[in-house]
């Protein structure tokens, strides 16, 4: 897990400009800042679950994520890295190549299309670097806003709401946002709720505490749950 580091310009993603809060809102911002604090206790040294060295190679990752877990993905991009080292050998690879390897991830043939397409992009227009502005980002082949609010959060340090099917399961589950399902929905949703400064890591936690304690695919483990007391949908 890499930490984040300060690369290129200093430019920051505007999150959507703060407006009154309704009392719904406020009492939902209340109960935000209590789980935040008990998620913290609970997973101190949450982080990216991708592993990455280099911003392009998360930016790599994230594409290589969608249907598909993150430990595969960190086992794939092994075999991607060793053989196309920096950002100027995957622009100049083959997509054929690039699929290939790629393919355990599941839909081999958009991610090594996108990923190629990208890397030429950062190549021929940033000197090789990830751009460090939300637009800029969104605009790179594969990029959406889930994952160009991860590259904002982890490499960059700045304000991040990362609406992943955990973040998206679990805040509608703990009452923060009220049967929103739309990614995009969910994250205005949290922006008014969650601390700019706080946004990245607690979603970082939300997916530690899905994969372990709010299971999707199990009955949550309610009983061991920190949030037991203040969970709007808590079994126990």
């Amino acid at each position: 897990m890499a930490k984040r580091e300060s690369l290129g310009n200093e430019s920051v993603k505007k999150e959507p400009a703060k407006k009154k809060l309704t009392k719904e809102e406020q009492e939902k911002k209340k109960l935000a800042l209590e789980i935040i604090e008990r998620l913290k206790k609970e997973y101190p040294d949450a982080g990216c679950t991708l592993d990455y060295n280099e911003a392009w190679k998360l930016l790599v990752s994230v594409r290589l994520a969608a249907q598909c877990t993150d430990a595969r993905v960190n086992v794939v991009v092994e075999d991607l890295y060793a053989k196309f080292p920096d950002v100027s050998a995957l622009a100049d690879a083959d997509v054929e190549e690039i699929e290939k390897i790629v393919k355990p991830c599941g839909l081999g043939h958009s991610k090594a299309r996108d990923i190629s397409a990208c890397m030429k992009i950062l190549r021929d227009q940033y000197e090789g670097k990830v751009p460090d502005d939300f637009d800029g980002l969104l605009k790179l082949p594969g990029v959406g806003r889930k994952s160009a609010n991860l590259i904002m959060g982890d490499v960059f340090g700045k304000p991040a709401i990362v609406t992943d099917t955990h973040c998206i399961r679990l805040v509608n589950r703990m009452g923060l946002v009220d049967g929103i399902k739309e990614p995009k929905k969910v994250e205005m949703a949290l922006w008014k709720l969650i601390p700019p400064e706080e946004g990245s890591d607690f979603c970082h936690r939300l997916v530690y505490h899905g994969r372990e304690i709010c299971t999707a695919r199990t009955r949550p483990y309610c009983d061991r749950c920190c949030l037991k007391d203040i969970c709007k949908k808590c079994d126990v």
